[in-house]
């Protein structure tokens, strides 16, 4: 699904409590922050001069959201490491962190923020979020204070990545991570089926062949898993679509462009692969969180994602990264992107944007610091190695990559077709959610009755997705 809610639904809940960083006691990310008309935060007043650096002498205070749970020690550790050295350079900036129990941004509790001008400081969003946001008048247009002075790497970060958070030339984000969906595969079931986990397949017709050989394995294993409720089949049938380089909606983001030849041929081979090979399994009706509990304990050989679920599969489902590796997605022509990232809320003053600029760089986009420091991250016992984030070119790529190998956790070299070759992004539909919720029934349709009229399936959805897009 979109990225927005891509990262809501596919985080597990988890027990957090508010960490003794938060100042008061909060149930919520969006506890409301007011503006404070142009002081610095307490009172002093500071420069308007968007070019002009942080009066040392103005002490602002940033409520920022989404600070890791007394849950995730390690990450919680990091941040206030980060918010110590951050105030080696900033002493005048106090970072009020905020915790959230269970899920960060649910979908909800995110609308009711918006509207309700609740949100901290900083907030937390997804690339997809922007028009939401927007339309809620909610974020500070940042681009008068992110230049190569404020962000040193500025001119290092993926335009792509940078576009997403842009709207008519105005920033209003930057970036924490990205990822790109590629072919998550079971070594061990690629092995035992006599396939190559080296090489995974590159076309859809050799992921159906290679389905069929692991499904033959028997002991309810599956070859090839889907998603078709809670909106993620319709994320997945548009990752498919863009893999053949078709669309789901078109070029104009006003009608729907998925009932054609590329959508006849998604869906029927897919209808094949679950009735005709039975290699998809019979459960489904399948959301976010089951595909990877199913490929962790060697009942699935693939499923498209992105390479963070590796992660999440070792440290919450208790597998082994060396089980696991990735390809790039089959047809190659496109793949579903998407990402995450902090914007400010409008009305704040100059100098709390200044403030919370200059924590967002060193936090998130510092080579070889906050995030990006591998080394501290391998020495906490924290994932090294996954492919992505990875928004950085020129040398700062080339840094980050050698840091991120040296200092990885994982076997890296079983990402090695996924990372050799990339394949293009591309953004996820307007109105993404309510597209998605459409295309699930087409998803549940293929997957749950075997007489499934294709044509009628895809023709209802259309007419569905085109009096969304009507209403934008």
């Amino acid at each position: 699904m979109r990225s927005a809610r891509l990262r809501r639904t596919r985080r597990p809940a988890a027990v957090a409590l508010v960490s003794a960083l938060t100042l008061t006691a909060l149930a919520a990310c969006g506890t409301s922050s007011s503006s404070d008309n142009g002081t610095g935060g307490d009172g002093a007043s500071g420069s308007s001069d968007p070019s002009a650096p942080l009066d040392p002498k103005t002490k602002v205070t940033l409520t920022i959201d989404c600070m890791p749970p007394a849950a995730k020690a390690a990450e919680l550790k990091e941040w206030k490491a980060d918010v110590a050295e951050f105030n080696k350079t900033y002493p005048n900036v106090t970072i009020e962190g905020r915790s959230t129990p269970g899920q960060c941004l649910e979908p909800p509790r995110f609308t009711a923020m918006l509207k309700a001008k609740s949100q901290p400081d900083v907030f937390y969003t997804y690339f997809t979020d922007l028009p939401q946001v927007l339309s809620e008048d909610g974020a500070a247009d940042i681009s008068a204070y992110v230049t190569d002075k404020s962000v040193p790497l500025l001119k290092d970060i993926d335009p792509d990545v940078l576009g997403s958070l842009k709207q008519d030339g105005k920033l209003y984000g930057l970036p924490t991570s990205n990822y790109t969906m590629g072919l998550l595969i079971n070594r061990k079931l690629f092995k035992d089926a006599g396939l190559d986990p080296d090489n995974p397949p590159r076309t859809w017709e050799e992921v159906r062949a290679a389905a069929k050989k692991i499904a033959g394995l028997g002991n309810g294993i599956s070859g090839f898993g889907e998603y078709s409720a809670g909106n993620t089949g319709g994320w997945h049938f548009t990752a498919q679509m863009y893999s053949l380089g078709g669309d789901v909606v078109d070029a104009s983001g006003t009608k729907a462009a998925f009932n054609s030849e590329l959508g006849k041929q998604v869906a029927k081979n897919l209808h094949a692969m679950r009735w005709e090979d039975d290699s998809m399994g019979k459960t489904q009706l399948l959301k976010w969180g089951d595909l990877q509990k199913q490929i962790a304990t060697d009942k699935l050989g693939m499923f498209l994602a992105a390479p963070d679920d590796i992660a999440y599969m070792v440290q919450q489902l208790g597998a082994r990264y060396e089980n696991f590796g990735m390809g790039p997605i089959p047809g190659g022509r496109n793949t579903l992107a998407g990402g995450n990232n902090y914007m400010v809320k409008k009305g704040i003053s100059p100098d709390k944007i200044k403030a919370a600029v200059a924590w967002l760089t060193y936090k998130n986009l510092t080579v070889g610091k906050g995030q990006f420091d591998w080394a501290r991250s391998k020495a906490d016992g924290l994932p090294v190695g996954v492919p992505q984030p990875n928004f950085w070119l020129n040398a700062s790529k080339r840094t980050d990559d050698a840091h991120r190998v040296q200092n990885a956790t994982m076997p890296v070299a079983n990402f090695k077709s996924f990372m050799d070759n990339p394949v293009a992004g591309k953004a996820e539909p307007p109105k993404a959610q309510e597209v998605y919720k459409v295309l699930d029934n087409v998803m549940s349709g293929l997957l749950t009755n075997e007489d499934a009229d294709i044509d009628k399936l895809l023709a209802t959805a259309e007419t569905q997705v085109n009096q969304v897009l009507a209403n934008q």
